[in-house]
């Protein structure tokens, strides 16, 4: 038996960890900046990495085939447009001196067209709608259980529901993943 790809359980690990390093910064009120924001979008950044190699995985593991390379096309989309935003997060955290300096540089950034739409809108959804269909794809030609869908959806639909409750949405996805690592090829 070949040994689990560590992407299935660190990605959604690192999330979990994000969610959690969320919280305690915002125990005085506010998100950022400082230490634990940068820290928290950090663990982030490098799950949405590791995100890619587990899109990848799974659209391996399927074989191919048209659906499976949309939905990882999407999910690499999302993934890409995830970083972004991310990547302005830390950026700003770290250039801001304070939450209202903050605010005034996301909304210049936002301000620029297409990147409120693709970078803060629907964009990094795709990463989400992707995963889920290789994922609901792999129950459907039973490489694993029918749960494993239904756990990335309850950890998508809690995500999305509040931004408090990450680290709840973080295990329920490593539950979902971790079928797909012990199937997963040892080069995932």
């Amino acid at each position: 038996m070949q040994k689990a790809p560590v992407v299935f359980v660190l990605a959604p690990a690192l999330t979990t960890v994000y969610g959690l390093v969320r919280l305690l910064d915002g125990l005085d009120g506010q998100y950022g900046p400082g230490f634990l924001w940068t820290l928290g979008h950090f663990a982030f950044l490098v799950a949405l990495f590791l995100f890619g190699f587990v899109v990848l995985a799974a659209r391996r593991m399927i074989g191919g085939g048209v659906v499976a390379t949309t939905a990882a096309v999407a999910g690499v989309a999302g993934l890409v447009c995830s970083i972004a935003q991310i990547g302005i997060d830390l950026v700003v955290g770290l250039a801001a001196d304070d939450k209202a300096a903050m605010r005034q540089m996301f909304g210049d950034v936002q301000d620029v067209p297409g990147v409120a739409v693709a970078v803060y809108g629907p964009g990094p959804a795709l990463f989400y709608v992707g995963l889920l269909a290789l994922v609901v794809h792999l129950a459907v030609v039973r490489a694993v259980a029918v749960w494993a869908p239904v756990a990335l959806l309850l950890g998508i639909g809690v995500a999305v529901a509040s931004h408090d409750l990450l680290p709840v949405a973080g295990l329920l996805i490593l539950l979902a993943l971790v079928p797909l690592a012990r199937r997963a090829p040892a080069y995932a």
